[in-house]
């Protein structure tokens, strides 16, 4: 008999990596619920300035994520993130708000009361989850662990188009050093580093494209579900 029973995918690396674009595309292919962790972080630091809350104030931002109120639809590229209602896909895809992100993960008190909201996206059919963590910490338990990479050189460029796309203005020499100055904090930080699970699937995409990327994913869950049936 099949094993039909809900699944986690966990998709993890550093930003730019594609791996939001990657999750989007195996979530419609499976029909599974998306969560785009990085985006929580994000909605929680654009939650707390929104608020007037210093992000240096640990306390503060950490009480502010008692009313944090999102939510998630899959569009048509990435995933469509609501605060309140309100889609704020575009605040929230500022190289600023990544860097407000980054900080406020650094908080235990803010990965321990995300944690939680976190893990109650997992719901039937199945979940597909991306990140820096999902592997290793908010869903260990996970069927299948992918872990993204791609140069810094790269993941700069993608940024650049993405955010050029949007309408919005950018800097390749900017985004080329935000991003190198993240990945330092994000390997270094005590809570959560980014590194990849020890079961998970490294896959370099930098000279791969989205299409690529996504038939290896799914080529690995389709066969190993093959074998358990």
């Amino acid at each position: 008999m099949p094993d039909k029973r809900p699944y986690i995918i966990t998709i993890d690396g550093p930003g730019g990596s594609g791996k939001g674009s990657l999750a989007v595309q195996v979530a419609r292919k499976l029909n599974f619920h998306l969560l785009d962790s990085g985006a929580i972080y994000r909605l929680a630091a654009l939650n707390a300035m929104q608020n007037g809350i210093d992000l240096k104030q640990e306390s503060k931002v950490t009480a502010s994520l008692e009313k944090l109120d999102i939510r998630f639809e899959i569009g048509d590229e990435l995933s469509i993130p609501y605060l309140n209602d309100v889609d704020v896909s575009e605040q929230i895809r500022l190289e600023s708000s990544g860097e407000a992100a980054s900080v406020i993960a650094r908080y235990a008190g803010v990965r321990k009361h995300l944690l939680g909201l976190q893990q109650g996206f997992f719901q039937d059919p199945g979940l597909v989850a991306d990140g820096r963590d999902m592997g290793t910490v908010v869903f260990q338990q996970a069927k299948f662990k992918f872990f993204l990479l791609a140069s810094v050189e790269i993941r700069a460029l993608r940024r650049y188009k993405q955010l050029i796309g949007m309408g919005l203005s950018a800097n390749i020499d900017r985004l080329r050093s935000d991003i190198s100055a993240r990945d330092e904090r994000d390997k270094n930080r005590a809570e959560s580093p980014l590194i990849p699970a020890v079961d998970a699937i490294i896959i370099d995409s930098s000279l791969l494209d989205l299409e690529q990327v996504v038939d290896l994913v799914m080529s690995h869950i389709n066969e190993v579900n093959e074998l358990v049936e």
